[in-house]
């Protein structure tokens, strides 16, 4: 009688009432990240919004704006300049990320497929270039790159004095020579992802492919490289938005030159901005490329998900 009781009373509360606990459980995550999602919509959103509303303006930071539609996209796409800087930013992708996955990749499975004692040593001096200031290894490696700093003076000792030349002010080897830091600076972190991923990986797949007679470039290509899929599309991620925003390098090291060579989307915003006085052009080469950042994370997570 006293459970019959109990089940009348249950039933008896409507439904609406019964799903409030579940509601306020489902709540409870997005309350907790609110404070974090305010401060990125007051500080990222909101200000990238303004900087496109910006772009449709002419303004010169200080006097009244003109509005002029899409006359500043238009100049984005055509200004042999502007178009230079985009496919510059692109270029750098093969020496930010491309290199350093492929190169992170064969030092990983060399690791580990041979134990090395020495490893937490490999690992600080692979790693210590990606906690380094930008602008402190930009400073050093200009040094460097001088006429009379270590690496000519190197080639010079070598009996290569044919090769030597003020490599930041070569404009053929200017662009190559300053996409080499990021190599430099991105390998570690790729090297470290790679090879937790490796971890990962169930050992019996390489003593199963032993057993079928595979060697190790086929264990690499067919074992190690699909197993690290995820690994991988982290490694481009980071990698690739690195090589599409960067600007500390190229304008500490070459300030965009010698002409425009190394002109870099982040370094002609900066100068469209406090030197030519064209803020709604800036404002609409940064939009296009957020928009062109974004539609190349789109195509990489699509391609590197999970099947």
């Amino acid at each position: 009688m006293a459970d019959t009781a109990v089940a009348t009373r249950v039933a008896a509360v409507p439904a609406a009432t019964r799903r409030r606990p579940r509601r306020r459980r489902g709540m409870a995550p997005l309350l907790y990240a609110l404070p974090a999602l305010l401060f990125y919509g007051a500080f990222v959103i909101v200000p990238f919004l303004h900087s496109v509303w910006i772009s449709f303006w002419e303004w010169n930071g200080v006097g009244v704006a003109t509005w002029i539609g899409l006359d500043n996209y238009v100049e984005v796409f055509t200004e042999p300049e502007l178009r230079a800087a985009l496919a510059h930013a692109f270029g750098f992708i093969i020496f930010y990320s491309v290199l350093p996955i492929g190169i992170g990749l064969v030092l990983a499975a060399l690791v580990a497929a041979v134990p090395w004692k020495a490893m937490p040593i490999i690992r600080t001096v692979l790693f210590l270039p990606q906690i380094l200031p930008l602008v402190a290894v930009g400073v050093v490696w200009k040094w460097i790159y001088s006429e009379r700093g270590p690496l000519n003076e190197a080639l010079s000792a070598v009996g290569l004095d044919e090769i030597t030349r003020p490599w930041l002010g070569d404009f053929d080897w200017a662009f190559p020579a300053v996409g080499f830091i990021g190599t430099w600076v991105s390998t570690g972190l790729c090297f470290l992802l790679l090879l937790s991923g490796i971890g990962r990986i169930d050992p019996s797949l390489y003593e199963a492919a032993r057993m079928d007679g595979a060697g190790p470039l086929r264990e690499f290509w067919h074992i190690t490289v699909p197993g690290l899929r995820r690994e991988i599309s982290v490694a481009a991620t980071v990698t690739i938005i690195a090589a599409l925003a960067g600007f500390d390098i190229v304008y500490v090291m070459t300030g965009g030159g010698p002409g425009h060579t190394t002109t870099v989307p982040g370094v002609q915003i900066y100068e469209l901005v406090f030197t030519a006085g064209r803020v709604g052009t800036a404002c609409a080469l940064a939009t296009v490329l957020s928009a062109l950042t974004c539609a190349v994370m789109y195509g990489l997570n699509r391609l590197t998900r999970e099947r």
